[in-house]
């Protein structure tokens, strides 16, 4: 069959309205799509938490925010957000305040430095709107820092107590996250009282006990030094003791242990006590009364003058008055005091019965 002209133009003609409606019938399809499906769908953030240190109402309060991350951050401007709703209160809260850290296993393992404002290696931190509620942590201009935020990296930001202020309502409140484009929430609860108090005694200890309330030197002479013995016999020659003293308590601040009395008197005469703040040594043939102590177990020490050494005795200005005789700084078990008695006379001391009543008062400093 012979086309001519008009027929060649005719079936362009038809050819065009088929093709035209063709982009027509395409464009009302491609209208009719929903919006949502022209969108790259963000991932929802996991392993998400704030671990607070006091949930009661107006309270300052720690909180440590952990997510997994499900998209790197490793570009210049892509930001962590975080949104805290109305009624916390972080005024006043500064970047110092801040920590920010992530890692694959414990999220520990970066450690990131913040400033105002993103640097090469540092990244962006501001608080923004009222009450300082949301925060924003943008990425270093190289997108790294101390190490780009991998996929699955555990992210731990820490913003401690100071000017971090509940809210005055008890309810759940919810806590909005953006990390790149990935989003998630983290619902905590507020309480009128999150705390309880909790009470329980512990019963005072304190123990004190003297071995024997009775000791003697037997007979003074200017020989030699006699020693006071629990027979009361004495001895020439320094016993592991007269008798022994001992003192505990779980007192936090210890105990004291004091003593009052005399010297050795007979009538109006009295044998000399051993003067000064510190023991000396003893000298046969005039006339000395002394008391020397050593301390065994718990913490318990002896004062002076009574902690000479071997052969060294002190008494100090007689009478004595509830003199400082041994100590405890704080709870101590059971410290022994071994307790010696010297005493010496001189050629013309009197002759006569000599006593005395030395009082031991033990005080807990509880």
């Amino acid at each position: 069959m012979v086309r001519t002209p008009q027929l060649i133009t005719s079936m362009v003609k038809k050819i065009i309205k088929k093709f035209s409606a063709t982009l027509l019938i395409a464009a009302i399809l491609m209208s009719m799509m929903p919006t949502a499906a022209l969108i790259v769908d963000a991932s929802s953030l996991t392993g998400m938490s704030d671990t607070m240190d006091n949930q009661t109402i107006s309270a300052n309060s720690k909180h440590v925010i952990r997510y997994t991350a499900s998209t790197p951050l490793n570009a210049t401007s892509q930001a962590i957000i975080i949104v805290f709703p109305s009624g916390f209160n972080f005024g006043g809260k500064t970047i110092s305040s801040l920590s920010f850290s992530h890692g694959p296993s414990t999220g520990l393992e970066h450690v990131e430095t913040l400033t105002s404002t993103p640097g090469a290696t540092t990244w962006g931190a501001a608080f923004s709107t009222t009450n300082n509620l949301t925060l924003t942590l943008t990425t270093p201009t190289s997108g790294i820092g101390a190490a780009a935020v991998a996929t699955n990296d555990k992210v731990i930001i820490t913003y401690d107590s100071t000017n971090s202020v509940n809210p005055s309502s008890a309810t759940t409140y919810t806590i909005n996250i953006t990390s790149n484009t990935d989003t998630g929430s983290i619902t905590v609860p507020i309480l009128t009282n999150s705390q309880v108090a909790v009470t329980a005694t512990v019963s005072q200890i304190f123990s004190f006990a003297i071995s024997n309330n009775s000791i003697g030197f037997g007979t003074l002479t200017t020989a030699n030094t006699r020693y006071a013995t629990s027979d009361s016999v004495g001895a020439t020659s320094e016993p592991i003791n007269a008798h022994n003293i001992t003192a505990g308590t779980n007192s936090a601040s210890g105990y004291t242990v004091a003593i009052s009395g005399a010297t050795l008197t007979s009538g109006a005469t009295t044998i000399a006590a051993i003067p000064g703040a510190s023991a000396v040594a003893l000298a046969a043939g005039t006339e000395q009364f002394g008391i020397r102590t050593a301390a065994s177990g718990g913490t318990g020490v002896v004062s002076a003058p009574f902690n000479g050494a071997a052969g060294n005795y002190g008494f100090g200005t007689a009478p004595l008055s509830n003199q400082t005789f041994a100590t405890a700084a704080g709870p101590s078990t059971t410290t022994t005091y071994n307790v010696n008695y010297a005493a010496n006379i001189a050629t013309l001391t009197p002759a006569g019965n000599y006593t005395t009543t030395l009082t031991y008062v033990a005080t807990a400093n509880f």
